[in-house]
């Protein structure tokens, strides 16, 4: 991996102007989370460009990678270069001989979507794919939901200072916070956690997932592809990743807050 993979940063501080109920005007210096256009390229193959916090780029990839089936294994992922460019940052991603023939099937169906929107039948198959069941596991306590939400914020460092980000935590089947990553996307935080976990070769061992965001549909097929048994998220869901939850056995929670959360009664 190059240089600037490991230099990349979360936050800056810029100088704002505090108006007060009385009229009064004050300068005061805030952090700001980082935000960058990111240009993903497989096999040298342009993929997609995301906004992002340009950290823990490597994680991003190889979680990327899973959540858009292009490997299964963190060892299908030959190198990671990270290159600076006048718009943002550009993210090489190298993969195995064995997943070139995937990548160039994908590409070509993310040109047709990117080129008319999601128009005709295959693309539609292309946009809801099937998702394999995940592996079954016990249900978390209830208690330890109700900790880990407890206990997230000392693990959200970047959101803490800035007030900007979302997080996505890998939590234990006692409520403990294992792992976070945090990023100004919910779909990125997430397949940064994946990516992590998946590099580190941690699993979910009858733990769960914790989002600091509303439950959509990519949300639920990340966490079914990474084989996470139950799902838990702040804020909403869709009736797509209700719907997507329930084909792939994922136990789905959400609106889960300090005095409460809401249980879907017919996922596992």
């Amino acid at each position: 991996m190059t240089q600037e993979l490991a230099e990349t940063g979360r936050s800056v501080v810029e100088t704002l102007v505090c108006v007060r109920a009385d009229g009064s005007r004050v300068a005061v210096e805030r952090p700001v989370a980082l935000e960058r256009p990111l240009a993903i390229e497989f096999n040298g193959l342009g993929y997609a460009v995301v906004m992002a916090t340009p950290a823990d780029l490597a994680d991003f990839a190889t979680g990327f990678a899973l959540s858009e089936r292009l490997i299964g294994r963190a060892d299908e992922i030959v190198d990671i270069d990270c290159h600076p460019a006048d718009a943002g940052l550009v993210l090489r991603v190298t993969l195995a001989p064995s997943r070139a023939a995937a990548v160039v099937e994908r590409v070509r169906h993310r040109v047709s979507e990117s080129s008319c929107g999601l128009c005709g039948i295959e693309n539609l198959e292309q946009a809801i794919r099937p998702l394999r069941r995940v592996p079954t596991a016990p249900a978390p306590a209830e208690t330890a939901i109700f900790a880990a939400l407890e206990a997230l914020r000392d693990h959200q460092p970047l959101n803490r200072a800035t007030g900007a980000v979302h997080a996505a935590a890998l939590v234990s089947a006692v409520g403990a916070v294992r792992l976070v990553r945090e990023d100004v996307g919910r779909h990125t935080a997430f397949d940064k956690l994946i990516g992590a976990m998946l590099r580190k070769g941690l699993r979910w061992e009858g733990g769960f997932a914790l989002l600091s965001s509303r439950c959509s549909y990519e949300l639920v097929e990340k966490a079914a592809l990474a084989d996470c048994p139950t799902l838990v998220t702040i804020s909403a869901p869709t009736s797509l990743a209700i719907a997507r939850a329930r084909d792939a056995g994922l136990r789905l929670i959400v609106l889960a807050r300090s005095d409460a959360m809401l249980l879907l009664p017919d996922t596992p």
